[in-house]
């Protein structure tokens, strides 16, 4: 076991080629995150999880799989999934004469997705997917839109802890972004550099409440390339404010920590107006802020220079000691494998539980 692996990186295409193994093999890489274009059908995707276990059985093995718009495998069997919306709209919608029916149902249906979601992932080998939307739904945010649930931080907690239980049920863990919130700005951090003005109060009432609601079940949480200038003049993953401080510390969550893509606008600026900066310095950054783990997304296609050049300068900066590294971290890490092991493809097709939570899909 390495001392810590806190990169989480991309590989180019539908196999792995040898940059993506050599990669991949380095200590310091923790897992690796998968795109559409690494999709083709079932079968290759199974073949390509095992060539990545088969460099290191410990890489966590990701994917963005939300449903609704951000849903990577769309084809050959796998379901489409509801977008978020639509279970905090049948919270809303009771049967006549029945109040509070629209929320039971809404209830299981979130179960229901959480376990399709997770066991079709599994079944191919992938170990996590980077949800659920933690968001409030302001009617704002176009980057965010109808992948959260509401407006309503209740029902937000009360609809995601219900998808958690069904992530869990398949045996895979959670992740709860954009912390503390991405849903108020309009700005979209994958293009700009959102800021939101409002007071630490207003922020803890509302978008950041479902965090410390959720802590007893939370396995890690994504903090958004927003800046909260009334907080911390940084985004909210390169602020100890926010992580050690507020997260960790007034929250009291102690699972895993991931930075967003670091090759998102919103992560090249630590500062308003502020120069942009290289993807080690934001890795470093952000390790150094509080995060457990980095994304760097999108970054090995063609020769993948970023990513080299990403693993070349954090592993100098750990000889320069401008970051350590930190067995807790580590084991956060490998606490979001998963311990059980999936139903293949074909058996899950016939299994109960699996087919009675397609019926519960909204």
């Amino acid at each position: 076991m390495t001392e810590h692996a806190p990169l989480i990186i991309d590989v180019a295409g539908t196999a792995l080629n040898r940059s993506d193994e050599r990669r991949l093999a380095h200590p310091l890489v923790g897992g690796v995150i998968l795109f559409a274009r690494n999709w083709q059908n079932r079968e290759q995707l199974v073949d390509l999880t095992s060539q990545i276990k088969a460099i290191r059985d410990d890489l966590l093995i990701c994917v963005d799989h939300e449903g609704g718009r951000v849903q990577r495998f769309k084809t050959d069997g796998f379901t489409p999934l509801p977008p978020m919306r639509s279970l905090g709209k049948m919270w809303f919608k009771d049967t006549k004469g029945q109040p509070g029916s629209g929320a039971m149902k809404a209830l299981n249906a979130a179960t229901a997705t959480g376990y399709v979601l997770a066991s079709e992932l599994r079944a191919c080998g992938v170990d996590f997917s980077f949800t659920p939307v933690l968001d409030l739904d302001w009617g704002a945010s176009g980057v965010i839109g109808d992948r959260a649930f509401t407006r309503d931080p209740r029902v937000v907690t009360m609809l995601a802890k219900s998808l958690m239980q069904g992530l869990l049920k398949a045996g895979m863990a959670n992740c709860g972004k954009h912390f503390p919130g991405h849903g108020f700005v309009k700005a979209d951090s994958h293009t700009d550099v959102p800021v939101d003005v409002r007071p630490l109060k207003a922020l803890l009432a509302d978008d950041a409440a479902p965090y410390p609601w959720l802590t007893s079940c939370l396995s890690s949480v994504m903090p958004a390339h927003v800046i909260y200038p009334k907080v911390d003049d940084r985004p909210a993953g390169y602020s100890a404010r926010w992580l050690q401080d507020i997260l960790r510390g007034q929250m009291g969550f102690d699972g895993a920590i991931f930075s967003d893509d670091l090759s998102m606008e919103g992560a090249r600026q630590l500062q308003p107006g502020g120069r942009t900066v290289s993807y080690t310095e934001a890795a470093v950054a952000a390790l150094n802020a509080g995060c457990d783990l980095v994304l760097l997304c999108n970054q090995s296609l063609g020769e993948g220079a970023a990513v080299d050049e990403l693993i070349e300068g954090l592993s100098h900066a750990q000889n320069l000691a401008q970051w350590r590294p930190n067995p807790d971290s580590e084991s956060r890490r490998l606490a979001l494998l998963p311990e059980t092991l999936p139903y293949a493809w074909d058996d899950l097709m016939f299994h109960p539980p699996y087919l009675q939570a397609l019926e519960l899909l909204p």
